[in-house]
Parts: C-alpha cells; sequence; structure tokens
C-alpha cells in the first residue's frame, strides 16, 4: 500500500495484518482521486472506520488543508499515527480512537467538503453514519460523501427509505468494492 500522488508520493505505508481490517485497492483508490480531484484542494476531510489511515493520507497528501481520522480499534489509530508521522502530514490531522457514532457526535463545528465512509464489508453501518451526519449537519453545502461497499444495492435501497439532504449521484463498480457517491 503506498501513497498515489502527491507531496508523500510512492511513500509506502504500514498496513494491519487482520482480516478485520481491508485496504482500498490502489486502483480503486486511483479511480477514486481521479473522479474528485477538482475537490480536494483545501477541503477538509472525515475518514470513518480510517483502519491504516491510507484515504485521509492520500488526501492531505493531495493539499486537503485538514484530516479527521476515525477509528475504535487502537491498532488502527496506533498505525495512523506511524503513517501520518512517515510521511510528514501530522500536523494535518486530528485522530478519534472511539466508534463512528461517538466520533460524529464528538464533533460540533466543523463541516466537512469529503467525508468518506468504509465499514467493514457485510455490515450497515454507513447507513447510520449517514443519518447522523445529517443530523449534526457535517456535511459543507455542495460537499460530498463517499461509501466503499461490497453491496451497493443493499446500500443504495437502504439510502433511498432514509429522509436525509443528500441524493446518490454516482456508482462505481470495481470487482468486489463499489464506491457510492452522495451530494
Amino acid at each position: 500500500m503506498r501513497v498515489i500522488s502527491g507531496s508523500a508520493r510512492g511513500t509506502t505505508l504500514h498496513s494491519i495484518d487482520e482480516i478485520s481490517t481491508r485496504p482500498t485497492l490502489d486502483r480503486v483508490k486511483e479511480s477514486l482521486f481521479n473522479i474528485i480531484q477538482n475537490q480536494i484542494e483545501d477541503s477538509i476531510i472525515l475518514d470513518l472506520f480510517a483502519g491504516s489511515g491510507a484515504i485521509g493520507i492520500e488526501f492531505l497528501s493531495r493539499g486537503a488543508q485538514k484530516a479527521y481520522f476515525c477509528d475504535k480499534s487502537q491498532k488502527a489509530v496506533d498505525m495512523i499515527e506511524k503513517n501520518l508521522d512517515k510521511t510528514k502530514l501530522r500536523d494535518k490531522a486530528i485522530i478519534f480512537n472511539t466508534d463512528y457514532i461517538n466520533c460524529i457526535s464528538r464533533i460540533n463545528s466543523t463541516e466537512f467538503d469529503i467525508i468518506f465512509l468504509d465499514p467493514p464489508y457485510k455490515e450497515t453501518f454507513s447507513i447510520e453514519a449517514i443519518k447522523k451526519i445529517n443530523e449534526k449537519k457535517l456535511l459543507k453545502k455542495g460537499g460530498i460523501i463517499i461509501i466503499e461497499t461490497d453491496e451497493p444495492e443493499r446500500d443504495i435501497k437502504e439510502i433511498e427509505k432514509i429522509d436525509i439532504d443528500y441524493k446518490i449521484y454516482d456508482l462505481r463498480k470495481y470487482g468486489r468494492a463499489s464506491l457510492i457517491f452522495l451530494k
């Protein structure tokens, strides 16, 4: 796993060797950043279910102003810290070692340009997270939410059932992984 572009380009990141974490494949990551490249500069990012922090670090490397990382695993948080130190991006990061609901509840005065949700596959945490994000008005006007999932049809059906201010505007499939984009 490596940083694809920007100030930390080429840096190999530490990863967590556990079945409970699943890093975003480089080809999915590269495609994601090609799609949203014009929205990254000076943005404020929330990377929920951050794992090793690779997605948030990629945002920072490409010019994001600040990234908030959240993971409930202490091992994951330790890895995020190591990777931020390795890429020299630590000063642009805020890290929460808690579950996603508590993290969303603790963020009060920040509005995000981009929120990336990558919960464990087979879980529907992203739906609950979107509800809470909407409730707390954490997404800036014109901002986007991106969900990485292995069951896009299930997630889309669930998203369409809830009363939120966001609409699905794109879906991309990459083998098992899919990205759902909401505005």
